[in-house]
This record gives structure tokens, C-alpha cells and sequence, in this order.
């Protein structure tokens, strides 16, 4: 990677999700959130935008600094996090004398794994390990379209793109910092329309998956089993949700059917990782995020169908907002993508 800034320049988040788009700027010597904000969008425009000549993801971002931000932005450096949904990584071994022709052996992988052509993707891979017979490679593929158009409407908006990533690498990057990040992990990231998955070990997301199911899908499914409004059945799942209650029965029909779905997912995910990449080591524990996550007992839930140690991850609790006021408990967990990419090293990319 180009050496693009100044390592004395701070680094500042930017999440473009599905529904929206979300700012941070951390500074990661003291854990102090120094400027943060959201908005969302129509996800109709927001597909366009990505796809088409819609400029609503530049109009998005322009007022969401305009008019959304709290706090001050210390700089204009921004990490750009996109859709893991429009994104492919994988992890696999390779013998060690291939090394001399890593290139053309990545192509051959992705070729097999990714169902768009090679010469439409921007491909990024890295040797994580290495030993005396293999090396293990880490594969990263986004459509050239979509990071194309995610930096042309980011630059619009007076930015300087330093990097671009999955979202749920900058997740992970978080859960590092904040959870018990040695241990190989299971990450579910329940976002409002998507829910992305991936392997978390020794330091680097090994694998991923997603499915079109969030949390809107749970307000949906409740609102309408119900028969409540959605503002309602919204309610209902931040204040009841799984737990034990009058109302407990009717939650969980409700959403049992999107939550299987994610359990299927995530099954899935869990298999390649165990049949392809685990080198005998065993998972051992999962990790709820997102906003999603605001649902009670969400991970008691996939304790019990995943027959392993589930919660729903706190990184809060490393970050300090000092001055600034904290968003509402039921909205926090929105944030955590944006936080994972406002919480990168500038060494980090300086060096790469």
C-alpha cells in the first residue's frame, strides 16, 4: 500500500453500510472517541449509489459531517469500511515452492471461490504463517465497481481515502482490542439488513459469510406475528427479546425462523474453517455484535443451538467518550464497525 499521509495525522472511520453511513475518529493512545455520527439512508438509494449514477452516498456523507456529527473530526484521513456482504475472504494453504508464483496461484483460488471474474476485483492477499512444507495465505476480494464508486463518493465529500477493508475486519480488529482476541472465534455481526460471520484467529479473520437477515428482519417478523406496529415491535425486542416473560413465546416464534437461518449461516462458516483452515484448532467461543445484538438473550440462543459459549461482546467498556455524550444504550451497538476502523494504527498502514 501507497504511504499516502503523514504518520503524525490522525485516522478517521467512515462505515458505509446498506442503510447508512456512519463516523468516528478515536484517538488510540488514550481509547478517547474524539468525534462520531450516523445517518442513514434509503437502502434502495444506497444500492444505487453503489451500482448506478445515484449520488445519494455522497449527499449522505456530505451531510452527515454537515449536520450529524458530534464531536470534531480531527482529520480528513479516512479508513473506508464496506459492505463484508460485497466482499470475499478466504484463508488456505498452499505448498511452500508455490511462493515464487503467489500471484497466479491466488487467481487459480479465486477463480474457484468467487463467483465474479478476476479482472473485475480488486484482490489483496497476505502469507499469515508460514512452515517447513506450506504457507497459509489470506485472501481478500471486492468488486472494483464498489470500492470505485465507495472512494469516488467519499473523496466528493472533501475525504482523503487512505484505506478500504471489509467491515468485518474492522470488527474484528475491535474485538482484539477490547475481547479475548487469542482465542479462535466465531464472530456474528447482526447488522440492520444483513448478517455477516466470519473466523477470528491468531490475529486475522480466516473466513466469512453472510446472509440478507438483521436486525430489521427481527422487528419485522415481531411486528407482523404480533400484529403491532413497528415503533412497537421494535420495543418488544430490545426490552424482552428472549428472556423469560409473559411475552417470551411469542417473541421467539416470531423470529425463530430468521434466527435458524443465521444458525445455518453460521454453521456453514464453522464447517470450512473446521474441514479447511483449523489446523486441529478448536473454536472456542462465539461472539454476538451489531445492532442486532440489542435483542435479550440472543446469546443464551446461540449457546444453546451452537452447543458453545455465546454472549454478546461488550467493547464499550474500552472506549472512553469523555466529554462528549454517549449514544443511547439501545443505539450503541451500531457503532462497532465504524469504531474498528477508526481504532487502526496509522503505523499500521504507514508500514504495510
Amino acid at each position: 500500500m501507497a504511504k499516502l499521509f503523514l504518520t503524525n495525522k490522525q485516522i478517521i472511520g467512515l462505515d458505509i453500510s446498506s442503510t447508512g453511513v456512519k463516523v468516528m475518529a478515536i484517538d488510540t493512545q488514550r481509547w478517547l472517541v474524539l468525534a462520531y455520527g450516523a445517518l442513514d439512508i434509503d437502502p434502495v438509494k444506497i444500492k444505487d449509489s453503489l451500482e448506478g449514477d445515484n449520488t445519494a452516498l455522497e449527499e449522505g456523507i456530505k451531510s452527515l459531517i454537515k449536520e450529524n456529527l458530534i464531536g470534531n473530526l480531527p482529520s480528513k484521513n479516512v479508513v473506508i469500511g464496506i459492505p463484508t456482504a460485497r466482499s470475499y475472504s478466504r484463508t488456505f494453504n498452499m505448498p511452500l515452492d508455490v511462493v515464487k508464483h503467489l500471484n497466479d496461484a491466488v487467481e487459480l483460488e479465486v477463480d474457484q471461490y468467487v463467483p465474479v471474474p478476476a479482472g473485475n476485483l480488486y484482490i489483496d492477499y497476505e502469507i499469515i504463517e508460514r512452515n517447513k512444507k506450506e504457507i497459509t495465505v489470506l485472501m481478500s476480494a471486492i468488486p472494483r465497481l464498489i470500492v470505485d464508486k465507495c472512494v469516488a463518493a467519499v473523496e466528493s465529500a472533501g475525504l482523503n481515502v487512505i484505506m478500504v477493508e471489509p467491515g468485518i475486519s474492522a470488527v474484528s480488529r475491535l474485538l482484539q482490542a477490547s475481547e479475548d482476541g487469542s482465542l479462535p472465534s466465531v464472530i456474528v455481526d447482526i447488522g440492520p439488513a444483513t448478517t455477516d460471520i466470519a473466523i477470528l484467529d491468531r490475529g486475522n479473520v480466516r473466513v466469512t459469510g453472510g446472509i440478507s437477515i438483521g436486525g430489521n428482519t427481527f422487528t419485522l417478523d415481531i411486528a407482523k406475528r404480533l400484529e403491532v406496529p413497528l415503533e412497537n415491535a421494535y420495543q418488544l425486542k430490545v426490552l424482552n427479546g428472549l428472556n423469560a416473560g409473559p411475552k417470551q413465546a411469542k417473541i421467539r416464534g416470531a423470529v425463530e425462523a430468521s434466527l435458524k437461518q443465521i444458525i445455518v449461516e453460521t454453521r456453514k462458516v464453522m464447517r470450512y474453517y473446521n474441514e479447511r483452515v483449523s489446523d486441529d484448532r478448536k473454536l472456542e467461543q462465539l461472539l454476538v455484535v451489531g445492532s442486532g445484538s440489542n435483542m435479550p438473550g440472543i446469546g443464551e440462543y446461540f449457546t444453546n443451538e451452537l452447543v458453545m459459549p455465546a454472549r454478546v461482546a461488550n467493547p464499550w467498556q474500552k472506549l472512553d467518550f469523555g466529554k462528549l455524550p454517549e449514544p443511547a444504550r439501545q443505539f450503541r451497538s451500531r457503532y462497532i464497525t465504524v469504531a474498528g476502523l477508526a481504532s487502526i494504527d496509522p503505523e499500521e498502514i504507514w508500514n504495510d
